[in-house]
Parts: structure tokens; sequence; C-alpha cells
């Protein structure tokens, strides 16, 4: 089973209702908010999440990275 890991901070900056509608779509997955996940750089310019334990998935506005989850997901 996968885990996706949301940056607190990067909540603030338009990843919040990726956050939600994940949750909601795929409430098998493991969700979790952490109050940083170390990728301050991209965490201020883009919408982005981890998977596992180091897949990074950064998309410039919250619409694509929803969509790029879910492709990845599947």
């Amino acid at each position: 089973m996968k885990k996706i890991k949301y940056c607190c901070r990067n909540l603030k900056f338009g990843t919040k209702p990726v956050y939600k509608a994940m949750k909601e779509a795929f409430p098998e997955l493991k969700h979790k908010k952490q109050d940083c996940l170390g990728s301050c750089k991209l965490c201020t310019k883009q919408c982005f999440v981890m998977i596992g334990k180091k897949k990074i998935v950064c998309e410039p506005t919250a619409k694509k990275l929803l969509k790029a989850l879910r492709k990845e997901i599947g």
C-alpha cells in the first residue's frame, strides 16, 4: 500500500484541495500530513506531494497535481 505525504506548509500554497480530494477518492491509501518534507525550495514555487519514501510528484497548480496523482496511482 502506498503512502502519500503532504507538506503542511505547502498546503497553504494550494495543495489543501488535493489532500481532501485524494483522501476522499482513495481512502485505502495512507495520507499523512507532515510539518516539513525537506523540499523547501520546491515548496514555495509549486504544489507537490511525496509518494512512498522518495518519489516527489510536483505540478504548477493543484488541479494538475491532482491529475498527475490519479495517473500515478492508476
